[in-house]
């Protein structure tokens, strides 16, 4: 086994430690545990007991998010629940009253901060079906974050990440350089750095004025929709923070870019988004570009979580399919 193995599950092992020796921090039965449902990011537990107790405890990674930037995200989810119609699961406090948590166990460098959510009945739509239906009302899901993100009136410690240009392409971009995804070869790279600067030049001349870029939810991937009888919810707000409105919708089909359905996807949340706000024909057109932007994002992604399962699953074809998506770009916006 290599190093880098060892240390990813070292660093699982330790975290389900902490998961479970602080589950007395909030009001759970006593014989409830945490199991380990995703690691990505953050790595999330489902906390159960054999009464039928359920929640959903999420430890943060280290040096991520500060502790103001959760509370940003808590407050703007709680909003959201009390002042629009988009529906997002309800935060747990602890024992103590706080909504966010601190442990730490032996072999951990740092204390990790925790939140516990509700757990949520319901499935995410699945990509083999007709996703039709669910982008339409994903649509109207994003138009509906986006009027309230307008008009929200943040609290005075409000403090999230901006997904700008730098975030992106900077020299200390938020996912780490997209050149460093897996495989990349020589011609790949040069159709990336030339479509880098196509979305550069395209998302500048767009611009970052009122009602194009705001706060965003930033990951409505339909792996963060929760349907149960009838009424989806939004959940995972991990990512929101400050950027381009239009990006929501590239979020929306991550890894799926090249799917043949994404123009018939696109229609549909356009269709949606329109029956609840407006969106111009600019806007539309441009949407592409983020679907771009979003793309190179994955691909810093992948090359700095290599020790993901998401990662190890795309592997060195997401970089080369990739470029394809790049050369194709560049022929229609180009």
């Amino acid at each position: 086994m290599v190093e880098s193995q060892q240390s990813h599950n070292m660093l699982i092992s330790l975290l389900g430690e902490l998961a479970n020796t602080s589950l007395k921090l909030w009001e759970v039965p006593a014989e409830a545990s945490a199991k380990l449902i995703n690691f990505s990011e953050n790595a999330t537990y489902l906390v159960s007991s054999s009464k039928g107790y359920r929640s959903i405890l999420r430890i943060h990674r280290e040096n991520y998010h500060t502790k103001l930037a959760i509370a940003s995200e808590i407050a703007w989810t709680r909003a959201l629940n009390k002042e629009s119609e988009v529906e997002t699961p309800n935060i747990i406090p602890g024992r103590d009253n706080q909504d966010i948590q601190q442990g730490k166990v032996d072999g951990l460098k740092i204390n990790r901060y925790m939140v516990m959510f509700e757990y949520v009945e319901g499935e995410e739509p699945n990509e083999e079906q007709d996703l039709v239906g669910p982008f339409e009302e994903l649509g109207e899901i994003s138009a509906k974050t986006h009027i309230h993100s307008i008009g929200w009136n943040r609290p005075n410690y409000f403090e999230r990440l901006e997904w700008n240009i730098d975030a992106f392409f900077g020299s200390k971009p938020i996912w780490g350089k997209w050149q460093d995804a897996p495989a990349m070869e020589k011609p790949v790279l040069k159709l990336l750095i030339q479509q880098e600067d196509l979305i550069v030049k395209r998302i500048k001349k767009f611009g970052m004025g009122c009602g194009k870029f705001g706060l965003i939810h930033a990951d409505m991937r339909l792996a963060n929709l929760l349907i149960h009888e009838g009424k989806t919810r939004l959940i995972d707000f991990d990512d929101c923070g400050i950027g381009w409105f239009l990006y929501d919708f590239a979020a929306g089909i991550s890894f799926m870019e090249d799917n043949p359905t994404v123009e018939t996807l696109k229609d549909a949340w356009v269709r949606g988004y329109r029956n609840v706000s407006s969106l111009s024909n600019e806007e539309e057109k441009e949407i592409d570009t983020f679907i771009m932007l979003r793309r190179m994002a994955l691909l810093a992604w992948i090359g700095s979580h290599s020790d993901t399962d998401l990662a190890k699953e795309q592997g060195p074809e997401f970089t080369k399919v990739s470029g394809e998506l790049a050369e194709k770009f560049m022929i229609k916006m180009g």
